[in-house]
């Protein structure tokens, strides 16, 4: 999965807008051709929706441990990851890969970073946030889910919580829908799945999640060894 749009998967769930060569990303704007069907939501599902956005509007931070699931659909084959992920507002993500390998990536204001230690690489890439979905943005207190998505509830005999399935109400060529497993308790995102326009699945678990860590700035900085090769895609971006 490339750099570039793994980034923006990991924004899409929870999550969460990245799994091509490096390069730019993905416009994330919605096509303003193809507007969708706006369906009400049942009254539950507003009310268990309503409670998500007003606990991640209150939440100034979070730590996580995480699995990941990225099934490809050509190849019929997942591949797994741990790891943990730490959030501070305003839109600051470290995702921290454990196994199989060590990875970081790293949103810091208009930038994303990817270190791998194994390969001696740090690559920095561009990111406008104010153009990120509301599927993403609700993490921070910004964007209402409702406005972008027809939201409705599924049936799943395996989960925790309540999946709520979020489809586009424009077109969007990141990807086909996005799903949010629910605790009714607490309101968390247990987990979410990202379909990829393809039909690939990006999902990723949450556990062990506490807020108001009082996490620094500083966590979301990274300090590569000397030999580290730094590849800045802003600059040619700019």
């Amino acid at each position: 999965m490339g750099r570039s749009k793994l980034a923006l998967q990991l924004l899409l769930l929870a999550t969460i807008a990245a799994a091509a060569p490096a390069g730019h990303g993905a416009k994330s704007g919605a096509s303003k051709g193809d507007a969708g069907t706006h369906s009400a939501m049942a009254p539950d599902v507003k009310a268990l929706v309503d409670r998500m956005q007003a606990f991640y509007e209150k939440t100034t931070d979070f730590i996580a441990s995480f699995q990941q699931q990225y099934t490809y659909k050509t190849f019929n084959r997942t591949q797994t990851s741990n790891g943990k992920v730490t959030f501070l507002k305003p839109a600051m993500m470290r995702w921290e890969y454990e196994k199989p390998t060590a990875k970081t990536f790293v949103l810091s204001g208009d930038k994303v970073y990817a270190y791998d230690p194994e390969a001696m690489t740090m690559t920095i890439s561009g990111i406008k946030t104010n153009e990120l979905s509301a599927s993403v943005t609700f993490l921070w207190g910004v964007g209402r889910l409702e406005k972008e998505f027809s939201i409705a509830r599924q049936p799943c005999a395996s989960c925790k919580g309540v999946l709520l399935e979020l489809t586009p109400l424009r077109q969007d060529p990141r990807f086909q829908k996005v799903q949010l497993e629910v605790d009714p308790k607490t309101a968390q995102v247990l987990k979410s799945v990202v379909v990829d326009p393809d039909g690939s699945e990006n999902a990723i678990s949450f556990s062990e999640l506490k807020t108001g860590q009082g996490v620094a700035k500083d966590r979301f900085k990274i300090d590569p060894p000397p030999d580290t090769q730094v590849i800045d895609l802003t600059k040619a971006q700019k």
